[in-house]
């Protein structure tokens, strides 16, 4: 076992301050601890914003060079690291070695590139009053990340932020510390200035420190929606900037003209990758009435092959849940729908009956269930799946759009024409069409309540730089 407990602060490896408690991470594929962190005081939050803002007062001036150079050598260091990176994932979430090495671990590389790819000579716009209108890094930004999506979730934050001349202290969850303690050691590795990287471990405690800290002139958090409530009101008092990246409960509608066959298929798969552990999951899957059972029988079919096991074992398309809270909860999700009286199509309470040990959850389909029932319109996060009839396309977008969340969406259709009238109707920041993968370059973020502000791409650096006109600039 790991013993975790230091911070990265200013450049050096530190012990916490008096008071931090210890806390145990857990393998979840065998439920047996494999790393101690410290959970961090808020006596640990000043001391790393402190050395976020000094080191800001200097890389906040940094040319668009030097930064490229940076980032150059941050890559660099990923690639060199890049197996370990893999492990650490699949051993502190438990996800399948296919899936930590070309999913999990590749996410954060692609953010690094992602964020080269968008740095290029300064360029100053002068408008013809002669004023110019220039792009500056908002400053000392708090980082909080979740356990689902760990590296993707840290550089889509980090990279931007490193891109733009900000400064930041980045709170990793608790749940999942293997992966944050190593890209500490990378960035360090990289030659990254000291304080303008801070890690530190910790749970609300910390979050709700970084919130309320007058030094912080940015949060940005990945997380529930109840969680990002919270941050949004610690914030209020010092009027940060505050981005949001929240919960979804998608809608995948499949119209009349679709292959049903293989868009449940497809369906069905999308919805229980990564544990079913992701905010854009299509969890909700629309289908036409008049060909339910159709649709009931395939997903039955599809959810009964998903093969789940441990992570490192051959064959396995999903393992375990990422801790023993979120199974858990998905438990007793699963219970109430039942006791909801959603019909149960596949799946249910409990384990898969060939495993003993370890937080996995059985492969579920409900169906035909009311856009109303509890599960529904609860963002479960495990591989649950709900199937809604609709009588007509007009009945499908209504149904879609009626959540509280709107954070993806997907369409299925042979007649791209109406996806793409379909997609425009939806309340949600993101539409894929028939399957379409995520792009790495586009805005990632939602409407209502999954969020607010938008990351990866252009419009993820955008969050992490202010805007100044300085009059009289050309004169």
């Amino acid at each position: 076992m790991k013993d975790l407990r230091r911070y990265y602060i200013d450049g050096q490896w530190v012990a916490p301050e008096p008071g931090a408690r210890d806390w145990q991470a857990v393998d979840p594929s065998t439920e047996e601890p494999i790393a101690t962190i410290a959970l961090a005081t808020k006596a640990d939050v000043d001391k790393a914003v402190a050395a976020a803002a000094r080191a800001f007062e200097s890389f906040g001036l940094t040319s668009i060079d030097e930064r490229i150079a940076l980032l150059e050598r941050l890559k660099a260091a990923y690639k060199r690291r890049y197996a370990e990176m893999a492990e650490a994932i699949r051993r502190e979430m438990g996800a399948p070695k296919i899936l930590a090495e070309k999913a999990q671990a590749a996410a954060g590389l692609g953010h690094i590139m992602t964020a080269l790819s968008l740095l290029r000579d300064e360029q100053v716009e002068v408008n013809d009053r002669g004023t110019a209108i220039v792009a500056e890094p908002v400053g000392v930004c708090a980082l909080i990340t979740p356990w689902n999506w760990p590296m993707n979730q840290i550089m889509c934050k980090v990279a931007p932020a490193l891109a733009a001349g900000c400064t930041m202290v980045l709170k990793p969850s608790e749940l999942a510390p293997l992966s944050a303690h190593l890209i500490a050691e990378i960035i360090d590795e990289a030659g990254v200035p000291p304080g303008v990287f801070n890690l530190i471990d910790g749970d609300a405690v910390a979050g709700t420190a970084m919130a309320e800290h007058p030094q912080v002139d940015m949060i940005s958090l990945t997380g529930s929606t109840r969680a990002g409530a919270e941050v949004s009101r610690h914030a209020a008092a010092s009027i940060k900037r505050v981005s949001l990246e929240l919960g979804g409960k998608s809608a995948n509608i499949i119209l009349p003209d679709a292959d049903l066959e293989a868009a449940v298929k497809e369906g069905v798969e999308a919805c229980f990758r990564n544990s079913g552990q992701s905010c854009n999951a299509p969890t909700r899957m629309l289908v036409p009435a008049d060909r339910l059972d159709e649709a009931l029988a395939i997903a039955r079919a599809a959810a009964d092959e998903v093969v789940v096991g441990p992570p490192d074992a051959e064959g396995t398309d999903i393992g375990p849940q990422a801790n023993e809270k979120q199974w858990k909860t998905t438990q007793s999700l699963i219970e109430g729908a039942v006791k909801e009286g959603a019909p149960l199509v596949t799946g249910g309470p409990g384990r898969p009956p060939h495993l003993n040990a370890g937080f996995y959850t059985r492969p579920t389909v409900f169906g035909p269930v009311d856009n109303q029932h509890m599960i529904a319109r609860t963002e479960v996060f495990g591989p649950v799946l709900t199937i809604i009839p609709y009588d007509d396309v007009e009945e499908a977008i209504a149904i879609a759009n009626d959540t509280p969340y709107g954070l993806s969406a997907y369409v299925q259709s042979a007649d791209i024409g109406q996806a793409r009238q379909v997609a425009r109707r939806l309340r949600a920041g993101m539409v894929h069409l028939n399957g379409a993968p995520t792009d790495i370059s586009a805005p990632f973020g939602g409407y209502k309540q999954s969020g607010n502000g938008r990351e990866w791409g252009q419009h993820g650096l955008q969050e992490f730089l202010e805007t100044k006109a300085i009059m009289g600039y050309g004169k």
